[in-house]
């Protein structure tokens, strides 16, 4: 029992400062990047692929609790790439949404707003006659809009298709592994979870 709650706190502790040092890496550039972006289109595109990210991990965060490990065990028996991975992202559910949906999902949720905001302030700074305020209330439901509806469609398709998106990104965790020797489950963290979904 103390082991399970000072496990917790330390993942959380780890958690927090990763959002931390992530969040303001990205808001950091954001703020020292777009500024020097001269094409209004250029901001924008910027601004879709955070909100695009935030809703790609959001799936990738709801699919994995979604899941189920059976299916992925008939696929490592024949020695399928990205079995074994999906595997251990079903059985690090907990830990998969938690870093998908809350810190990656948070984190592109205040870049986008900040980016948001200085858009605002270059189409203010080309344009002085159109109003600031206007222009931000604009441009806050717009992130907002897109955002939720992304998120919203987003869930069905995870829930939906749980086992075929997990699978995906087992296969794009295999090719870390493979060419980047990158492997981000450990192996005691899999054993822990071992029976959890049997």
């Amino acid at each position: 029992m103390g082991d399970n709650r000072a496990t917790s706190l330390k993942s959380a502790l780890i958690i927090g400062i990763g959002t931390f040092f992530l969040a303001s890496f990205f808001s950091l550039f954001s703020e020292l990047v777009l500024p020097k972006i001269q094409i209004l289109l250029l901001s924008f595109l910027f601004l879709f692929l955070i909100i695009f990210l935030g809703i790609i991990f959001d799936i990738i965060g709801i699919a994995a609790a979604a899941a189920n490990e059976r299916p992925f065990h008939a696929k490592a028996a024949k020695k399928v790439k990205g079995s074994v991975q999906a595997i251990k992202i079903v059985r690090n559910a907990d830990r998969v949404a938690s870093f998908c949906n809350d810190v990656v999902g948070d984190i592109c949720g205040t870049v986008s707003g900040a980016l948001g905001a200085a858009i605002v302030f270059q189409v203010v700074l080309n344009h002085p006659g159109f109003n600031e305020s206007i222009l931000s209330i604009i441009m806050t439901g717009l992130v907002a809009a897109l955002t939720v509806s992304g998120k919203a469609l987003g869930k069905k398709k995870a829930i939906a298709e749980a086992d075929h998106i997990v699978f995906r990104v087992g296969q794009a965790l295999a090719w870390m592994e493979n060419v980047m020797g990158v492997d981000l489950f450990s192996r005691k963290s899999s054993r822990k979870h071992k029976d959890r979904r049997r």
